[in-house]
């Protein structure tokens, strides 16, 4: 019978948390504001070269993705709304559009998100 492998006390995602030096963020950057948050994330992956995603957007948009999920249910709904304004401001950052693979939930987020904005801007 194979050996298991014992049980980390902590998380794998933890662990990238603290050691991965891949796309260094000034701490307190997922707090403020959307612009803010994507203008940080290019810049990161703009000095970070390329790894192994494949594009700069898509390690942007991981990074980005990857705070949320980590977060999980602790973000407030604040926090995830300016989170998904971010990924917003970030697909404008990049020139990129909502892709039709996108869950269900997110196109209906995207658009009310991006009402907000429009109502913002005017």
């Amino acid at each position: 019978m194979p050996k298991r492998r014992k049980k980390s006390p902590r998380y794998w995602s933890a662990r990238v948390t603290e050691t991965s030096r891949r796309m260094d963020l000034p701490h307190g950057t997922f707090e403020k504001s959307p612009k803010v948050i994507a203008r940080a994330l290019k810049r990161a992956v703009n000095e970070a070269g390329k790894g192994r995603s494949k594009t700069k957007y898509a390690a942007a948009m991981s990074m980005l993705n990857f705070y949320i999920n980590r977060a999980g249910r602790n973000l407030s709904k604040a926090a995830l709304n300016r989170l998904e304004r971010a990924k917003v401001e970030l697909r404008r950052l990049f020139g990129k559009t909502q892709t039709a693979t996108a869950g269900l939930g997110d196109f209906m987020l995207f658009d009310a998100v991006t009402d907000q904005i429009l109502e913002d801007e005017i």
